[in-house]
């Protein structure tokens, strides 16, 4: 009965929500897809173009009842409508036998000159401006997003499979897209209203949230988090915008005229202004680029709205479709205000017409702008973390005044279903499966605990031999105010038990002031960052890994006890004073020893280490944006710098410590996006001991023998190979994201990135620290004679996981066990 139904339920909706729809595919006489041909609605400004592979889809409001194709070099073609809805149309386009008399589409290779779209387009760069708020010193508006998840292409065989038994219910508020013309079921809504306030002299922007409703995850920033680094914001008078970590060459920008085809298709009165109507599509294909139109106002070339769809041959994973609607309201000649922005994206495993997958969308609608309403400095400097719990609890009215764009059946449909499948226990093993691969942690909630991760339950190193590893750690929600974290481990080799236990109190919301304290005895491979942490249950890859390169012998035992103060007076600015007391010694003796001259004792060498430390931590982090309240908060984006001060006072004497030295360290990482040309990650790191100390306890250059591709070590470098107590290392990464290989015919189907990289250090290392350590087994070389320096060519996005990285040494070649050249590689899931 229900298959019967559910074509009726289709089509009667299909009916509902537009008045004409179409959709099919353009193709030559031979067959062959013509793509950017122009499709629109006879007598109307209503218009889209063809895809890659000649496939279009559009809707409209109104009754068309013709339909227009054309390309360049084909005869027009007229198409009667019949019905209000006309789907799987096979058009065929037939060569044109004569010349026009007058050109009124332009297709195909455009010519940069004498080409009236483009002289457009430099008028609009000549009045190229910021968003209109940026004229004005204050701005203020509010702001009403709402963000939607949908399953697509929903068919019989799939409603039908084994999977949802039981749940065949949710597929009774099916719906079709205006945009691709596929069923589909929303199964998320995120609602936020919010106000913002800027200060353009200042140069501070502050969003307050007032509220926020989702359907079905009550306070779940994780989603929330995702969400908002999903869909940043951008202006599309920018050269780039940035989606999905990736830089597409706008159509407005300055270098689109060597991307992108241009033709002046129309022009026509919208909301009573004169606008030309202007078609764009790419020049190659599998770059970063989009195809569409725009409206520009004929006198002050402000853009009145403009479509942008990115094409499917674009190097970018999991995402089929990304199609992006904006319309602005041009004031007068230098204010244009963003009235609506619409953002489709069509997350998929493949980029196949038919494959399944589901859509994002945003719409966000902006209202009652209001300028020059000054706010004192100190309202900016507040914390800017927009999550507070009381915006989560509003009632219907405050929804009813503040949605500025009301939610249709279908909308309003989520937040029913959603609460009636976490009622059915099928969906809910669904959600924690969903969970556990995310987290790496496995809920319990009667016992409020999350028991993992998962993922460091296995590991293997030379000292333990195989080692399993079981954790746990308190979970009340996602903004507890305290937090207590542990874990047990085994080596079957030497047969000991190790852990880890630490907690985390949250004693200031305000200032986030965080007291925390715990333990750790654990083997561990030290010196595989300059810049380390005093995280401590924070164990590296290097500790535990499997496949090596040489022997992985230089381990250590530790026995650590930490405890901290930490708060952020100032938005992005942390300040920690803690102290840590550890004792080290050698895992595996014969082969690594950590020995040191001590005239105190009989044999007059130590082999033990006992160090207490007094340390304080500037952190600052400009741009970075957090979601959360409680003792540990979520990063939303990754686009911030990271400035790092470091200092440590070694005190000798209490608990029987051994040594006096302070220790200095600088670090700053810093990402930024070249254009088109992808991203580059830099990081800088200086440091310096004061003091005589033992190996334990200088700056080991961070070497790498592990297969896996780690920024911030040397590929080509063992443990322990280089050792400083004074140092300056720079790391740089680029990933052109495809741009080089996109242009090499061969290579250009298969969407291969390719990454470059650049790594060198300086070091030193005093005589007296040289003598202290004589006892030990291994040489102490510092990289003082000149930099030591590593290059590497990468290809990722391999099967789209896969990355290999081709490591080259670049000097210190004669040194023992040198090894020139080394290959590593990582996966991943990324766009």
């Amino acid at each position: 009965m229900k298959n019967f139904l559910l074509p009726i339920l289709l089509f009667y909706t299909a009916f509902a929500m537009a008045q004409t729809k179409v959709g099919g595919m353009v193709v030559d006489e031979f067959d062959n897809p013509v793509a950017f041909a122009n499709v629109i609605f006879k007598d109307s400004y209503e218009g889209t173009i063809t895809n890659d592979d000649g496939r279009f889809y559009m809707e409209s409001d109104a009754t068309h009842k013709t339909l227009i194709i054309s390309f360049i070099g084909y005869e027009d073609l007229e198409i009667p409508l019949t019905s209000k809805v006309t789907y799987n149309m096979q058009v065929r386009l037939k060569e044109s036998s004569e010349q026009l008399k007058e050109v009124i589409v332009f297709s195909g290779k455009q010519s940069k000159k004498n080409n009236p779209a483009v002289d457009i387009l430099k008028k609009i760069w000549a009045k190229k401006r910021q968003n209109g708020i940026r004229q004005f010193k204050q701005y203020a508006y509010d702001k009403y997003e709402k963000v939607e998840f949908d399953l697509n292409t929903i068919d019989s065989a799939l409603m039908q499979r084994k999977i949802f038994k039981g749940l065949e219910f949710v597929f009774q508020d099916l719906d079709t897209s205006r945009i691709t013309g596929k069923t589909y079921l929303p199964i998320f809504l995120n609602e936020t209203f919010s106000k913002v306030h800027g200060d353009n002299v200042l140069k501070a922007e502050k969003e307050q949230i007032l509220g926020n409703k989702n359907s079905g995850f009550d306070n779940n920033q994780a989603i929330i988090a995702f969400v908002d680094d999903l869909y940043q914001d951008y202006d599309v008078y920018d050269n780039y915008l940035k989606f999905f970590d990736k830089s597409f060459t706008s159509p407005l920008s300055r270098t689109g005229v060597d991307t992108y085809n241009y033709a002046l298709r129309d022009s026509a009165f919208i909301d009573n202004k004169w606008c030309y109507n202007i078609v764009y599509y790419p020049r190659r294909k599998n770059e970063l680029t989009f195809k569409g139109d725009f409206w520009v106002n004929d006198s002050t070339y402000a853009i009145k709205n403009i479509n942008l769809e990115v094409t499917k041959s674009a190097n970018i994973n999991w995402v089929k479709e990304i199609y992006i609607e904006q319309e602005f309201d041009v004031v007068n000649d230098s204010v244009f205000l963003l009235k609506r922005d619409y953002m489709l994206s069509d997350f998929s495993f493949q980029k196949k017409e038919k494959s399944r997958g589901v859509y994002g969308k945003r719409t966000t609608v902006y209202n009652d702008y209001r300028f020059d309403e000054e706010k004192p400095k100190e309202f900016y400097r507040e914390d800017r973390n927009a999550f507070d719990p009381s915006v989560m609890n509003k009632d219907s009215t405050f929804w009813a005044q503040n949605r500025l764009e009301n939610l249709n059946k279908d909308e309003k449909g989520i937040y029913q279903l959603l609460d009636t499948l976490k009622t059915v226990p099928k969906f809910k093993s669904y959600y924690n499966l969903v969970s556990i691969l995310g987290s790496g942690y496995v809920e319990i909630d009667k016992w409020n605990m999350d028991i993992g991760s998962v993922y460091d339950v296995f590991g293997f190193n030379d000292a333990e031999g195989p080692r399993v590893r079981l954790g746990a750690r308190t979970y009340f929600d996602e903004n507890d105010p305290w937090r207590l974290e542990g874990y047990m481990a085994y080596g079957f080799s030497d047969k000991k038990f190790k852990h880890g236990i630490s907690g985390k109190f949250l004693l200031d919301k305000r200032s986030r002031l965080i007291v925390s304290a715990g333990h750790r005895r654990d083997i561990e491979q030290l010196g595989v960052s300059l810049t380390a942490t005093n995280d401590v249950l924070g164990r590296s890859i290097a500790s535990s890994a499997v496949l090596t390169v040489g022997a992985n012998n230089r381990l250590t035992n530790i026995n650590l006890s930490a405890f901290s103060l930490e708060m952020e007076p100032l938005t992005n600015f942390r300040f920690r004073l803690g102290s840590t007391y550890r004792e080290l010694r050698s895992a595996l003796p014969e082969d690594f020893s950590l020995d040191y001259i001590d005239p105190d004792i009989g044999t007059g060498t130590a082999s033990e280490i006992k160090q207490l430390d007094v340390n304080a931590v500037v952190i600052y982090t400009p741009g970075k944006k957090t979601i959360g309240y409680g003792v540990e908060r979520r990063d939303i984006n990754d686009t911030y710098s990271t400035l790092l001060l470091n200092y440590t006072r070694g005190v000798e004497g209490p608990l029987g410590s051994d040594f006096n030295y302070n220790k200095l360290q600088f670090s700053y990482s810093q990402p930024w996006q070249v254009g088109g040309f992808g991203r580059l990650f830099s990081t800088i790191e200086l440091g310096k001991t004061f003091g005589d100390v033992p190996l334990g306890l200088l700056n080991v250059i961070p070497g790498n023998q592990t297969l896996f591709s780690n920024y911030g070590t040397f590929a080509n470098m063992d443990f322990y190979e280089f050792v400083t107590d004074t140092y300056a290392a720079l790391h740089l990464e680029h990933n052109f994201n495809g741009r080089l290989f996109s242009r090499i015919p061969f290579l250009r189907k298969l969407n291969l990135r390719e990454i470059v990289g650049l790594r060198g250090v300086w070091g030193d290392l005093s005589d007296s620290n040289i003598a202290l350590n004589a006892p030990t087994n291994i040489p102490l070389i510092a990289p003082n004679e000149t930099i030591y320096y590593e290059y590497s060519l990468g290809i990722g996005n391999i099967f789209k996981v896969f990355r290999i990285d081709f490591n080259f040494r670049g000097n210190y070649l004669d040194s023992p066990n040198a090894r020139p050249f080394a290959v590593t590689g990582t996966f991943g899931f990324n766009f």
